[in-house]
């Protein structure tokens, strides 16, 4: 994005507005640290007493060039006047023909940001405003970044407050019922109840466990091993330990592709990724059908496809569908459990990788999901 900045120059002496005001005319610099360019527009005044008045506007300058010896208040009487509160983020730079280390303490003192002696050159006054203005946007940026931090923690929270509201109530009601022996003295009568509370209990357990990885994964403190690997090898291993549940609705397994595909990765992350996958392949689908798990590779990469044979989504849907807590709604999906966050944890193992994760999908024919990952982890 690209930024332009005011800057005001005080100066009492006119060759000095007008020479300052040309230097930074049609002057562009590029702040690499801050990922855009800038660009300056300029206001003049000539007493100390109408800088301030400038600052009191409804728009403050971004970047003041501030004249010490002014023909009413001084410079530095300036920065005293307007305080923290009247310059706010603007940055000052003081300009003085009688520089000296006692001059620049005080300005600085006041809240000066740097300090150009006279006589400049238009080159030396266009690197001191490229370094306020470096200083200026990184500020900005920083506290906008803070901000929008601020933002998602809350609507993380509060969704999160939302998704185990709702397991707690059902929870609580079934305990009530088994507590008030609702359906008499027999056990086996409880049954049901107590399997339905266990479900919710996992289902919350589950959330907890994902975002705990998922906290791993954003802080970077998760210890990454990377070594060589046989996808191959993990894929089977991914079907195996998936085949209890696929086998309780029918569901076949099937691995293709590559026998053996080594590459350089950390063994739990491509087990966390088959994992979501092949566990989301199998709940997403429809009862007596098919699972298809495909190692393959190119020149550039290595690919993992997971294909499944149930309820698809529209377009609109698989837009959504690597939000964090996003969990495809509707008549298909009504009775299925989830955190909806499997996808996102996914996603961020990928780009750990430098990968790309695709859908393609069908409503009521099936989805493939496809990770793309380069064949070095690094």
């Amino acid at each position: 994005m690209d930024h332009q900045l005011t800057v005001l120059i005080v100066d009492d002496e006119e060759g000095m507005r007008l020479g300052a005001q040309r230097a930074l005319r049609n002057f562009t610099c590029q702040l690499d640290d801050a990922e855009c360019s800038v660009s300056f527009t300029t206001q003049m005044v000539d007493s100390g007493e109408a800088a301030i008045e400038a600052c009191q506007g409804e728009t403050r300058p971004d970047i003041i060039l501030l004249d010490h010896k002014l023909p009413g208040i001084t410079g530095i009487e300036v920065l005293e006047q307007l305080g923290s509160e009247g310059l706010g983020d603007s940055l000052v730079i003081m300009i003085s023909a009688y520089a000296n280390i006692e001059t620049a303490v005080r300005a600085t003192r006041q809240g000066a940001y740097d300090f150009i002696p006279k006589p400049f050159t238009p080159a030396e006054l266009r690197y001191v405003v490229q370094k306020a203005a470096g200083r200026l946007v990184l500020s900005r940026q920083a506290r906008a970044l803070a901000a929008e931090n601020r933002r998602v923690r809350f609507e993380f929270i509060r969704v999160l407050g939302h998704e185990l509201k709702a397991p707690l109530g059902v929870v609580e009601s079934y305990l009530d019922l088994i507590r008030n022996r609702t359906l008499g003295e027999d056990l086996p009568a409880y049954d049901e109840i107590v399997g339905r509370s266990l479900t919710r209990l996992q289902g919350m357990r589950k959330l907890i466990l994902d975002l705990l990885d998922m906290t791993k994964l954003e802080s970077g403190q998760r210890e990454r091993s990377l070594e060589d690997i046989d996808l191959s090898a993990v894929a089977r291993s991914t079907a195996e330990a998936m085949e209890p549940q696929a086998a309780e609705r029918g569901i076949s397994l099937t691995i293709a592709g590559a026998e053996h595909l080594h590459m350089q990765a950390d063994p739990a992350e491509i087990e966390m990724i088959l994992n979501n996958l092949v566990s989301n392949a199998i709940k997403y689908n429809r009862d007596q059908g098919s699972v298809t798990i495909t190692i393959g590779e190119d020149a550039e990469a290595i690919t993992l496809a997971v294909s499944d044979t149930g309820i698809g989504m529209t377009e609109d849907e698989r837009e959504r569908l690597f939000g964090e807590f996003v969990r495809i709604r509707n008549a298909a999906t009504k009775d299925i459990l989830g955190t909806g966050l499997g996808l996102s944890i996914l996603k961020r193992l990928v780009q750990l990788y430098h990968g790309s994760v695709t859908v393609d999908s069908t409503p009521g024919e099936g989805s493939t999901f496809t990770v793309r990952l380069p064949r070095s982890g690094e």
